[in-house]
């Protein structure tokens, strides 16, 4: 049972972000855009069962919740700790694998731009993300387009799809391939 340790607001007003003393998973992002897509994980099961939940992003002590517009932080905030707090590790390697998805296909490439670009965004990219309560997963590269799915409080925040995606774009550009382009779907 995690205890929550803080909670920080993130550049997405609908987000925000709570750290916790324990993990509730290993390493392993666990992504969720719909109470559909969570129907399986018990976590995120809880946290949708809430109202004005529309997303859960959880990775090792970092859980970043999205709310409608509806939905008020001061009266979700304190309904949102229960089902937090009553959460347990996720420890099954088969859920890990589950909840990998498509990155799988992305780390196991042959492609040798897909490992550099991984690397340059797991040095430079993602623990900013990350900080801001969110997460960025790597799809496929094919030929020149590299597919990227932004995750929690970045899914839907404004400025992960427009000036963070040049910045990624134009420091992949430099590093990889000057005719790289970068989409997020």
């Amino acid at each position: 049972m995690p205890k929550i340790s803080d909670i920080e607001e993130t550049p997405n007003p609908n987000a925000v972000k709570f750290i916790l003393r324990e993990p509730v998973s290993n390493g392993t992002a666990r992504s969720y855009s719909s109470a559909d897509q969570g129907q399986d994980d018990s976590l995120a099961k809880s946290l949708f069962a809430i109202e004005h939940v529309v997303s859960v992003f959880y990775m090792d002590r970092m859980i970043t919740i999205e709310k409608d517009d509806e939905g008020d932080w001061d009266d979700l905030l304190p309904i949102l700790a229960v089902p937090i707090r009553a959460a347990e590790a996720v420890n099954s390697p088969a859920a890990a694998a589950a909840a990998v998805g498509g990155a799988i296909a992305a780390v196991t490439s042959d492609d040798p731009r897909l490992l550099k670009i991984n690397e340059i965004l797991d040095e430079k990219v993602r623990p900013a993300l990350m900080g801001d309560g969110g997460y960025l997963e790597v799809l496929g590269l094919k030929e020149h387009t590299l597919s990227i799915r932004y995750q929690g409080a970045c899914g839907s925040c404004p400025s992960s799809l427009t000036g963070t995606l040049m910045a990624i774009e134009g420091m992949l550009k430099q590093e990889i391939d000057p005719e790289l382009e970068v989409i997020a779907v």
